[in-house]
């Protein structure tokens, strides 16, 4: 009985840990060295997102970051579904957690906004698709990152219930909610209108 119970924790904490792993790899930082851009985390807001690393006026690092910070949470999914299904939503908790609160950064990592998009389309395609027309769409009409990653975010659980997908819509909103506490300080100068736009100036003009 107690190996049956060691087997039956194993799984879901090995997914977990995976998860984990993979999603606290901080590709921004990495890149951004390797490309000579410096250490990202004293740059602009000091986040290891693409956003931030836009900042630094490299393009291409910013794109490369924001394609593996999504992979890695969709390749965290993914691969632990192969072995065990029934741990992906462990998995993608796990990459999740790992790019919020990175180990090897003193647990301070991104916004979650590139990685949670890869752990909706991993779980959800379709809610995916929204999560993406939703943010790219925001972004393309307000100019304006920390909106656009909280339009997606919260697209994702409202797809989510769209699309008879229940066991999904708690989980998801649970993963807005933190998105939303690590743009708390967007929030506020969202409604100072003091955040500024990509490509310069503010939200409020």
């Amino acid at each position: 009985m107690g190996d049956m119970q060691s087997l039956f924790w194993l799984q879901p904490a090995a997914a977990l840990v995976f998860g984990y792993l993979l999603g606290s790899i901080p590709f921004g930082v990495i890149l951004t060295r390797l490309g000579g851009a410096g250490d990202l985390r004293t740059i602009g807001s000091g986040n290891i997102g693409a956003t931030n690393v836009l900042r630094t006026g490299r393009k291409g690092l910013a794109a490369a970051t924001l394609l593996l910070d999504g992979l890695k949470g969709w390749l965290a999914v993914v691969l632990v579904a192969q072995w065990s299904p029934i741990d992906a939503p462990v998995a993608a908790v796990g990459a999740f957690i790992g790019h919020l609160y990175p180990v090897w950064l003193g647990f301070r990592g991104g916004k979650g906004v590139a990685t949670l998009m890869g752990v909706v389309l991993a779980l959800s395609p379709l809610s995916g698709l929204v999560y993406a027309v939703a943010w790219l769409g925001t972004l393309a009409l307000l100019r304006v990152s920390s909106l656009a990653g909280l339009a997606a975010a919260f697209s994702a659980p409202v797809a989510a219930a769209v699309f008879d997908q229940f066991d999904y819509v708690f989980l998801f909103l649970a993963f807005a909610i933190l998105v939303l506490w690590k743009h708390r300080a967007n929030v506020d100068r969202l409604m100072a209108g003091t955040e500024p736009r990509i490509g310069g100036g503010t939200k409020g003009g």
